[in-house]
């Protein structure tokens, strides 16, 4: 990318030095966040040994990541477009890697905690930011073939990324789950000072009403989910916690339509259409989310699987969407997406029902496999269908702007659903995990795979049933289901 004589900028084709130190960079920071959301899953016995953490200090463990993600995910996008892409990719990469080595060298839950908060501070920073700039600096031609490349890539390490890391917890310790972030992140940075800066917008600026309640919201509810099967569901600090979170997200409605350029385009939500897409978004995701956690963990303490073999255990999953995508993709043009959308979340709904009854002693190959097997055809089939819909479902002037919604839905869908694990297989006061594993794991599968199934019928509202055509490449933002693979 230059400026010609006249000032203007010209956009860097895919095949140049420019693109592919752009494809390199925005591959190894979105793998990075990726990476992050999920490889804590098969270290969790270990950080659990180490520490002596009850279930609660583990929930903050997995969801302080889940919840600085989500809430300011929408700001970091207003943070780029403002300051500059590659500015704001580098920062969040730069506060990534002192999390990591906060994370690896902690001395105690409370630290890890806090350490996988500012990590989560940094993916949000580079998570927006990273397809933001591919569409930025590449020429329109090369777009698309561009951001394929960038998901295939990006998808691969986060199939590797849980194996990677559980081997790493056999064989060294957990702390080293936080170091295999350092090389990848440093030549991230590296390598991205080969890819100019996009054009900066200074008339975007951060909502400074909306993000705050936006994080009090989440903060809240989280909080409230997470210690309420501890502490007691009328505790006085539960209740506060809940009814704070709630009149903080009430609030933000009125607060964004008051904005001239708000955080969230509440516009778009007069779209039956899109609104049924994005509560689909939060189920679905949120089933996986938890569903992963919960098949994980029960893999290892149950059926005394090493970390690696966990890891390994839900490979198969991502390599049939990685198989399936590419027919989906092409079967959009001439099926209607509500259908394949549809149908494909059934599948997972019945993979998860058939997971709830994996008990001790069951065998990986006639037990486990064959549901890995079946979620992974479903969300072959629903990723690409509901990314085309949620970008048929507004106009061409909010494309990325919709795809950014649906992405913080999904990302929303994960925190929720992780925070409520604890309530769904039943923790008492002083229970542990394992212990509650073996009482609550069944009901707590049926119930996700239930809740899969009234996703299904959130996607049959999503549309008319017509052909939808294959979706325009957006000018920004975060494709929906970007973090299909590691859920």
């Amino acid at each position: 990318m230059n400026v010609n004589d006249k000032g203007a900028v010209s956009l860097a084709p895919l095949r140049s030095a420019t693109g592919a130190a752009l494809i390199g960079a925005t591959v190894l920071a979105s793998g990075a966040t990726s990476y992050n959301a999920s490889v804590v899953y098969v270290a969790v016995p270990a950080i659990t040994r180490h520490f002596h953490a009850s279930i609660i200090a583990i929930q903050w463990t997995l969801t302080s990541y889940l919840l600085a993600v989500a809430a300011l995910l929408l700001v970091a996008g207003a943070l780029a477009d403002r300051l500059g892409r590659r500015r704001v990719l580098v920062i969040g990469l730069s506060v990534m890697f002192a999390a990591s080595i906060v994370c690896a060298s902690a001395s105690s839950i409370g630290v890890l905690i806090a350490g996988r908060a500012i990590l989560g501070v940094g993916a949000a920073l580079v998570t927006p930011t990273s397809l933001a700039l591919v569409n930025g600096t590449l020429r329109r031609a090369d777009r698309a073939r561009g951001i394929g490349i960038w998901a295939a890539l990006e998808t691969l390490a986060s199939t590797v990324g849980p194996y990677a890391g559980g081997w790493l917890v056999d064989h060294q310790s957990w702390r080293w789950i936080f170091l295999l972030n350092l090389p990848f992140i440093l030549v991230a940075l590296i390598i991205v000072q080969r890819v100019p800066e996009s054009s900066r917008d200074r008339r975007r600026s951060p909502d400074p009403v909306g993000a705050p309640l936006a994080i009090l919201g989440l903060g809240g509810i989280i909080y409230a989910l997470t210690e309420g099967p501890d502490a007691g569901w009328s505790a006085p600090r539960i209740l506060i916690a809940l009814v704070v979170g709630v009149a903080a997200l009430l609030a933000l409605v009125p607060a964004e339509r008051r904005r001239r350029e708000p955080m969230l385009k509440l516009s778009l939500f007069s779209s039956r259409p899109f609104d049924a897409i994005n509560i689909t978004t939060v189920l679905v995701y949120g089933v996986l989310a938890a569903a992963t956690y919960l098949i994980t963990v029960t893999l290892e303490l149950k059926l005394g699987y090493s970390a690696a073999q966990a890891g390994a255990a839900l490979i198969p999953t991502t390599a049939v969407v990685f198989v399936l995508s590419p027919v989906s993709g092409a079967l959009v043009s001439r099926v209607s997406a509500r259908w394949l959308m549809t149908g494909g979340i059934v599948l997972i709904g019945g993979s998860q029902l058939w997971l709830a009854y994996v008990h001790h002693g069951s065998h990986y190959l006639s037990a486990i496999l064959p549901p890995l097997l079946l979620r992974g055809v479903g969300l072959g089939l629903m990723v690409t269908p509901l990314t085309a819909a949620v970008l048929a479902a507004v106009g061409d002037a909010d494309l990325g702007e919709g795809s950014a919604i649906n992405d913080a839905a999904a990302r929303v869908g994960g925190l929720v659903a992780v925070a409520l694990v604890p309530a769904l297989i039943g923790v008492g006061a002083g229970a542990t995990l394992a212990g509650a594993l073996t009482h609550g794991y069944r009901h707590a599968m049926i119930a996700l795979g239930g809740l899969c199934l009234a996703g299904a019928f959130g996607a049959l509202l999503s549309g008319s049933g017509k052909t939808a055509a294959t979706p325009p490449v957006p000018d920004i933002g975060v494709p929906a289901g970007n973090e299909a693979a590691s859920a």
